[in-house]
């Protein structure tokens, strides 16, 4: 039996003995979602704290272009903040035990992009990116920061420095809409959207498939910083359990999937992840 981290409540160093002892000499995929983010600046949608949010769905940004403006209009203003965001100590935690050969890559919900920028190579963006704008007519992809430049050039009133309340997509709460000028696409004209998945639309099939792949090919699934509220975590998680995976969970805080979990840490993702790769990697 391995020593117990000191710095660690004794709770949790109990349980991260355990999932070293787990994970020794198995590859795991490892799936994360927003609480992996909070220690970069980026809030969770659900953990504790969180303001009480209803996000735009994916129905109301095509059917109405005051729901349009209303989203560009705060998606831009909270860009500035999401994209400032750096890479935290669990991100790059995830990196150096890819590199060591212990994790087979990670499948995240987020759409900030910090596990590339924190050195993972394997990244399935489940969700989509922020830093990428797609046009829902022809499927011209656009860079994020040549969209923001346009909306600038056309909108120059509006207060890009004041201060904005982020959210986990990197949105921020607007009320005057009405002179907002929606970028739309230079090919065809179309309605662009960041190239993300609203609620109420479906993962494409061909990014759900690479995360599958990349559970099928583990031989255990770590989840970190998920509730597991959202779809997509709940059907990978019952694919690791179908293959009699050991499934690891940590998240501060209760998650749906806790009672189908091998193990559940209940702790920060942050300092979990920095003792599971000093002692794995």
């Amino acid at each position: 039996m391995t020593t117990l981290t000191t710095t660690l409540p004794p709770e949790l160093a109990r349980g991260i003995d355990q999932t070293v002892e787990l994970l020794q000499g198995r590859s795991f995929a490892v799936l994360t979602g927003a609480g992996v983010s909070t220690d970069s600046g980026i809030p969770d949608y659900r953990g504790e704290g969180a303001p009480q949010r209803t996000p735009m769905t994916f129905q109301q940004f095509l059917a109405d272009d005051r729901f349009r403006k209303r989203y560009w209009a705060g998606s831009h203003l909270g860009y500035r903040r999401f994209a400032a965001a750096h890479p935290n100590d669990g991100h790059r935690a995830l990196a150096r035990l890819e590199a060591a050969g212990a994790a087979n890559g990670v499948i995240t919900q987020n759409v900030d992009g910090l596990h590339k920028q924190a050195g993972s190579r394997k990244v399935v963006d489940l969700h989509g990116a922020m830093d990428r704008v797609l046009c829902l007519i022809c499927g011209q992809i656009f860079a994020r920061e040549a969209i923001t430049a346009r909306i600038d050039a056309a909108n120059p009133w509006l207060d890009t420095e004041g201060a904005v309340e982020s959210a986990p997509d990197g949105d921020a709460i607007v009320t005057d809409i009405d002179a907002f000028v929606v970028p739309d696409c230079t090919v065809c004209g179309g309605h662009l959207k960041p190239d993300v998945v609203f609620f109420g639309e479906f993962v494409p099939a061909e990014k759900y498939r690479e995360a599958s792949a990349l559970v099928r090919s583990a031989d255990a699934l770590v989840i970190a910083g998920s509730s597991l509220v959202v779809n997509s975590g709940i059907r990978l998680l019952e694919e690791a359990r179908r293959r009699r995976l050991p499934i690891v969970i940590v998240n501060r805080g209760q998650t749906k999937g806790d009672g189908r979990a091998t193990i559940k840490l209940d702790g920060g993702t942050t300092e979990t992840l920095v003792e599971l790769a000093e002692r794995l990697g």
